[in-house]
């Protein structure tokens, strides 16, 4: 079943001719973009959930397992999947190797060297800057992790309304009001 629909979508989509924006150098990304796309409908599902479900819910046990199951699939898609494609198509698509380095336009203050050799007193290969790319994703998965687990541990909990109160802690009232 799987595998059918694996070769329908590959047979739809199947590029026989190299289009002419793939020609001028353009590149493709369409790995990446959909892992992207299944990341944001993967964490739109658990907000989803989250907006049903009250705090003094008691889950069953084929409940908990099959959450269990979800939480453990986006976070291997987050972790995994996702910073794969980026690695993968910054080393195939867009050649990023430790032999190119990051030189820049160069002007005429910088002699023959790059802008970027000018300004930096190491040398910048575009490697490094793939990893930095990747190390920031996992930063944000990290970060957004975190946030899914206080919205989680938070649901149902009412916000406190915050008074107005006078420089001596009672309550301000407003003009005109039982005055």
């Amino acid at each position: 079943m799987v595998i059918g629909l694996c070769a329908i979508f590959h047979k739809v989509f199947e590029i026989r001719k190299p289009s002419k924006r793939l020609e001028r150098g353009k590149v493709r990304m369409v790995a990446l973009a959909v892992s992207i796309i299944v990341t944001v409908i993967l964490v739109w599902g658990f907000y989803a959930y989250l907006k049903r479900c009250p705090i003094d819910k008691e889950f069953t046990w084929g409940e908990a397992m099959l959450f269990a199951t979800y939480v453990f699939f986006v976070l291997f898609w987050v972790y995994g999947v996702v910073p794969h494609q980026w690695l993968t198509w910054a080393d195939s698509e867009l050649n990023w190797r430790p032999d190119r380095f990051i030189v820049g336009p160069k002007l005429p203050w910088t002699g023959e060297q790059g802008i970027v050799e000018w300004v930096l007193p190491f040398t910048m290969t575009y490697l490094v800057i793939r990893d930095v790319i990747a190390v920031l994703i996992y930063g944000i998965a990290l970060a957004g992790n975190v946030v899914c687990w206080r919205h989680w541990q938070n649901r149902g909990v009412e916000k406190e309304i915050v008074e107005d109160t006078s420089e001596y802690g009672r309550p301000l009232i407003k003009e005109g009001v039982g005055i």
